[in-house]
C-alpha cells in the first residue's frame, strides 16, 4: 500500500443461501460484527452488531436481514463505514452464525451458501463456506487499523463450533493473524 492510499473506507459484507426444502424448518444465518478497542485489540469486543442492533455511532449496520434465505440475490447485507469509526477502535471482526433454534446445524446443512465482501465495486473476497462445513459459525473477515489510521482488510474463513452467543464473545480470538 502506498503512502497515498486511503485504505478500506466503507465495506459491504453480503450473505446468501437457499431456503430449506419443503417441510423442513427454515435455515437462519446472521452476519455479526464485533469491534475491538485499541488498548485491548484481542480482548473482549467493545460491542457487537447483529440482526436487531447497530453500532452506537451508526457506522456498522445491517441493511437487509433474512430469517429463511428467501431474499432476492443477497439475503443479508451489512455495511461497515470504517472511515467514520472512532479512533478508539483498532479492529472489526465480521462473522456468520447459524441460528440453532431448529437443532444443531452446521454449514454442511446450509443449501447454496455464499459470501461476498467488497468495497464499492471491488470484490475483496468470496467464499462458499466449503472450508468450514462442520462449523456452526465462522469468522469471515478482519479489518484492522494500522499506525497511520488506515484500515486494511485481512481475509480468511475460520470455523467455530458452538452456540451463537459464545461465538460473538470469542470471534475475535478464533484466529489471530
Amino acid at each position: 500500500m502506498s503512502g497515498l492510499s486511503k485504505g478500506i473506507r466503507k465495506a459491504e459484507v453480503a450473505l446468501k443461501w437457499d431456503p430449506s426444502p419443503a417441510g423442513q424448518p427454515p435455515t437462519d444465518l446472521d452476519i455479526v460484527a464485533a469491534t475491538y478497542a485499541v488498548d485491548d485489540p484481542h480482548g473482549p469486543p467493545a460491542y457487537v452488531v447483529h440482526f436487531d442492533s447497530r453500532s452506537p455511532d451508526g457506522t456498522i449496520y445491517l441493511n437487509r436481514d433474512s430469517q429463511d434465505g428467501r431474499g432476492f440475490g443477497w439475503d443479508e447485507i451489512m455495511t461497515l463505514e470504517l472511515d467514520r469509526l472512532s479512533e478508539r477502535y483498532a479492529r472489526v471482526v465480521v462473522g456468520v452464525v447459524i441460528q440453532q433454534g431448529a437443532g444443531h446445524r452446521t454449514f454442511v446443512n446450509v443449501l447454496g451458501p455464499g459470501l461476498r465482501i467488497r468495497e464499492g465495486y471491488t470484490v475483496l473476497a468470496e467464499d462458499d463456506f466449503g472450508g468450514v462445513l462442520g462449523a456452526t459459525a465462522a469468522a469471515v473477515a478482519e479489518f484492522a487499523r494500522d499506525e497511520s489510521g488506515t484500515w486494511a482488510f485481512r481475509p480468511g474463513l475460520h470455523g467455530f463450533d458452538g452456540d451463537p452467543e459464545t461465538f460473538t464473545r470469542v470471534m475475535g480470538s478464533v484466529h489471530r493473524s
